[in-house]
């Protein structure tokens, strides 16, 4: 398996300016695997602790910050010498150790010179209560399921993974079937490393399914164990809501879908537990395309999408079959599939503010405004053979944006107002 975080913590191993690291990232998107993968190509040797599974060490940090002494204990727990040059330290589940995140300041400010990751779920780390992170003494980075991109390449096809990054039309056309089927693969598979890992090994469709279904039920676990007591409930309730959210036509999220005469104040903080552990991507409803996006965002209107595209389909107990049929799987729920795909590519970059546009009335929508390296880029999505889009057209005619995207089946084309990017270069 290959991720793409890969090069960028060889970058940061590089950088001058190095601090320690925080890896986030939802239950089983692959941290503990990047992260040993990462050591073992990048250094000499790997520290590796596990906070959970190490109960021993859970008071390293009570006593003080002094890292001479953290190092020496580390050094005896591993059998090894740590070269601050030429090894590794990572820090999992760090926040089952009471003092842990707050360690990594002092590694900044009195030991820098010592590679240090941290990594946890963010369903312990990001929402303990007595946890505040050090901020400006650590680097963050966000973890998430798979790209299609990487998709292609666990299948074997780097090739053409690599034309698609390098955006070389005349050689994707050329595949555009091949890359549709495996997109209609990647809407059922998804991209959750053990789901991907068992699909790649067997390309059985039942074991994909069961894998899913346990991911979710482990999730659901994770509620009760880690959310607060009185809210357990509610994320339930919200969580099992988002397929029927997902399959209105108008897939903003309406509170009376969870029950009758739901209101916002009894769900804003079972919705917000679930956005900060990385399980649902929210995008709000912006009145404005303008700079920043932030400053025209409605915060009580939103979308809600799960983090990953095949535990979608699982929960809505989408039928294999539709892989068979061919691009039915785009329109399933009334383009929901398609739209939470999109939603999930467009996420990989942590800093990409991503939100969607309707006018005053909500008689007009554009599925994603999206804010990228100071421009704002309008993008279109279509599932079925229907391109036309009279509110994507308003919305250009009366913006007039430097770039406007169209994403669809068809192959990647250019017309005087909008360019048509397939669905598998989304990207």
């Amino acid at each position: 398996m290959y991720r793409e975080k890969i090069e960028e913590l060889k970058v940061w191993k590089e950088s001058r300016f190095r601090k320690p690291l925080i890896l986030r990232g939802a239950r089983q998107v692959g941290k503990t695997w990047l992260l040993n993968e990462f050591g073992r190509s990048c250094y000499a040797r790997t520290v590796y602790v596990n906070f959970e599974e190490t109960p021993t060490l859970k008071t390293l940090f009570q006593t003080d910050y002094d890292i001479e002494r953290i190092i020496t204990v580390l050094q005896i727990y591993a059998k090894t010498t740590i070269d601050a040059d030429n090894t590794l330290i990572v820090f999992d589940e760090i926040q089952a150790a009471e003092g842990g995140i707050t360690s990594l300041k002092y590694f900044c400010e009195n030991a820098p010179q010592y590679h240090v990751i941290a990594a946890g779920s963010l369903l312990g780390m990001g929402l303990h209560s007595q946890i505040s992170y050090p901020v400006g003494k650590v680097d963050f980075m966000d973890l998430r399921p798979l790209s299609y991109r990487e998709f292609l390449i666990s299948l074997g096809d780097a090739n053409l993974a690599d034309a698609l990054k390098a955006r070389d039309w005349s050689v994707i056309d050329i595949f555009a079937e091949k890359l549709k089927e495996y997109l209609r693969y990647y809407l059922y598979v998804g991209g959750m490393p053990e789901v991907v890992d068992a699909f790649v090994g067997t390309r059985d469709w039942q074991a994909v399914r069961r894998i899913q279904n346990r991911l979710l039920l482990s999730y659901e676990g994770d509620f009760s164990k880690h959310a607060p007591r009185e809210i357990v409930p509610r994320i339930r309730m919200v969580w099992e809501s988002i397929p029927s959210q997902l399959a209105k036509e108008n897939k903003k999220f309406v509170y009376g879908v969870i029950r009758e005469g739901a209101r916002a104040k009894d769900f804003e903080l079972a919705i917000q537990w679930l956005v900060d552990c990385g399980l649902l991507l929210k995008s709000h409803r912006v009145s404005k395309p303008g700079l920043p996006l932030s400053a025209y965002q409605d915060l009580s209107v939103f979308k809600l999408f799960l983090h990953d595209v095949g535990l979608l389909g699982a929960m809505a107990g989408l039928d294999v079959r539709t892989i068979i049929e061919g691009n039915d799987i785009f329109e399933e729920f009334k383009g929901a599939m398609t739209e939470q795909y999109v939603m999930q590519q467009l996420r990989l970059d942590s800093e990409r503010y991503i939100a969607y546009w309707t006018n005053d009335r909500s008689t007009s929508e554009v599925d994603f405004v999206v804010q990228d390296d100071g421009r704002i880029i309008p993008i279109e999505v279509k599932s079925g053979e229907n391109l036309r889009s009279k509110s994507f057209k308003l919305f250009c005619e009366k913006y007039k944006p430097e770039i406007a995207i169209r994403t669809s089946l068809t192959d990647y084309h250019k017309e005087s107002w909008m360019t048509n990017v397939p669905l598998y270069a989304i990207m």
